[in-house]
């Protein structure tokens, strides 16, 4: 699993950005993974575990999420 930050979550749009800890580009965070996980909702600054997805659209996002 990687872990990153969130960057931001906005609740009322369902989506957001985590920004890894390694180096690369933010992943998309989307409100279905999150209730996947049973998470009821992101904090900017917060630590997450989580794996990636390439969606059928090409581009990749947070799957499997828990909290670091």
């Amino acid at each position: 699993m990687t872990t990153g930050t969130v960057k931001w979550y906005n609740s009322t749009k369902g989506y957001g950005f985590i920004q890894p800890d390694t180096s690369g580009d933010d992943v998309f965070v989307h409100a279905t993974a999150l209730e996947a996980a049973r998470i009821t909702g992101l904090s900017e600054g917060q630590q997450v575990h989580y794996e990636t997805e390439i969606g059928r659209n090409g581009k990749t996002s947070a799957i499997n999420l828990r909290a670091a």
